[in-house]
């Protein structure tokens, strides 16, 4: 389950909201509990969480307990249409 969090440079940003214990548990899960729902998109969207994967997205709102919200925060991939 841990592999999918994304794992902040902690010497860059040492009080990364995304920093993790060594058990993989979210050490400022507060600032996250916090906000609401349209912060938290917005806050994945297009503030801190922006530069993660759609998986590191969809795990740390599991994690946050926010799964509804993947739909609004994990972009969908659009292939498009062959030849």
């Amino acid at each position: 389950m841990g592999g999918d969090f994304y794992a902040p440079d902690l010497g860059q940003d040492p009080d990364s909201p995304f920093a993790r214990d060594a058990d993989g548990k979210l050490l400022r899960r507060a600032f996250w509990l916090d906000m609401g729902d349209r912060s938290v998109v917005l806050a994945m969207t297009q503030g801190i969480g922006s530069h993660l994967t759609n998986d590191q997205k969809r795990a740390h709102l599991r994690d946050i307990g926010r799964q509804h919200l993947t739909d609004q925060v994990c972009v969908q991939e659009i292939l498009p249409p062959g030849d």
